[in-house]
């Protein structure tokens, strides 16, 4: 079936976006809810959003629509009367983000099974019933009474950002995590547990099936750390969040507030800088300081900076060669400032 797609490359998006003379808007919604027919649901949003000049990630589902965004601002009122001529968008909460720093470079709609991985069984959840969406001041006041404060993120997003005293598991994927949650949350039925996650999808279906599984008094950040730092910032409050949040865009990570949690993966520094390493068939992501940077031209070992040193012809050639390898033993689940450490 033919599928509606930008055709411009990496390189000539880019271009594209360099060019333009106004202003744009970063923002992410999401929403759990019944789509039809997603394929054509897909081709009929890429067409309307195309012609607003809208870039971004977007995934839909036959149970919702999980979007990060970038949208012109003179055509924001245009993208809001877009969505609410879709019975399944209208009136959707939109995440405004803390940064607005040129964030994507085209537009991808996708259709997937589900809006996002998380391994939780169908029957054991209910969206009618999630955790209590709390406001910033709410946040705060649960937080100083003692609840248990989880970090629903992976471990690379709460290297460099998290709400003070949260519990901040060392997973990879979230899917991975939810279980590990369940596990570490035992005993607490009776009490007041807040889960956080970057602007509330996470939290929004695994709330409720901690809530199926017994745990009476689940809360969530309606938005959000998003939402959450917008609200401290309006309303002139302290941010218990501290450090930057990580985000999945070209920015890689909004300032939230000054703190500094992490350091360089190579020499140490102070810093949280992320990066993917210059090797393309490496890529791997980790914290490197400027100093770092320049030494070791943004590759993470000796090996990636070799690699990507060698001619142009050579290192095209290497690549191919590795992308046709089994690569698994070379960026492998050991955690990256491990793996750097022992090689640099």
């Amino acid at each position: 079936m033919f599928k509606i797609k930008n055709k411009l490359n990496k390189e000539e998006c880019k271009q594209k976006l360099q060019a333009e003379d106004f202003e744009r808007t970063t923002l992410s919604f999401y929403r759990y809810v019944d789509i039809k027919n997603t394929i054509t649901f897909r081709d009929t949003i890429f067409e309307e959003w195309s012609e607003l000049g809208v870039l971004g990630r977007v995934y839909f589902a036959s149970e919702g629509v999980n979007a990060q965004i970038s949208v012109p601002s003179h055509n924001m009122d245009k993208f809001r009367e877009s969505l609410n001529t879709h019975p399944e968008l209208k009136d959707m909460f939109l995440n405004i983000a803390l940064g607005q720093n040129n964030s994507f470079i085209k537009l991808k709609i996708k259709v997937k099974k589900v809006i996002l991985a998380d391994g939780i069984p169908a029957g054991e959840f209910d969206l009618e019933n999630p955790g209590k969406h709390l406001t910033a001041p709410e946040v705060n006041e649960l937080i100083d009474g003692g609840a248990t404060v989880i970090d629903m993120r992976n471990h690379y997003e709460s290297r460099i950002g998290k709400f003070e005293g949260a519990i901040a598991p060392d997973c990879d994927t979230f899917e991975e995590e939810v279980p590990m949650v369940l596990d570490m949350l035992e005993g607490k039925e009776e009490e007041d547990i807040l889960l956080y996650c970057t602007g509330g999808i996470r939290c929004e279906k695994v709330s409720s099936y901690y809530k199926k599984k017994g745990f009476k008094n689940v809360h969530q950040i309606r938005g959000g750390i998003i939402n959450y730092a917008k609200q401290c910032d309006d309303l002139g409050i302290e941010s218990k969040f501290k450090g930057a949040n990580f985000v999945f865009d070209e920015r890689m990570a909004e300032r939230v507030t000054d703190d500094v949690l992490s350091e360089c993966d190579q020499c140490e520094t102070t810093c949280d800088d992320y990066t993917n390493c210059a090797n393309k068939a490496c890529n791997l992501l980790f914290i490197q300081c400027s100093d770092c940077t320049e030494k070791t031209a943004n590759t993470c070992t000796p090996e990636c900076q070799a690699i990507v040193e060698l001619p142009e012809a050579e290192r095209k050639a290497h690549y191919a060669k590795q992308r046709s390898a089994n690569y698994e033993q070379y960026v492998s689940r050991i955690r990256p400032w491990k793996k750097i450490k022992a090689s640099v």
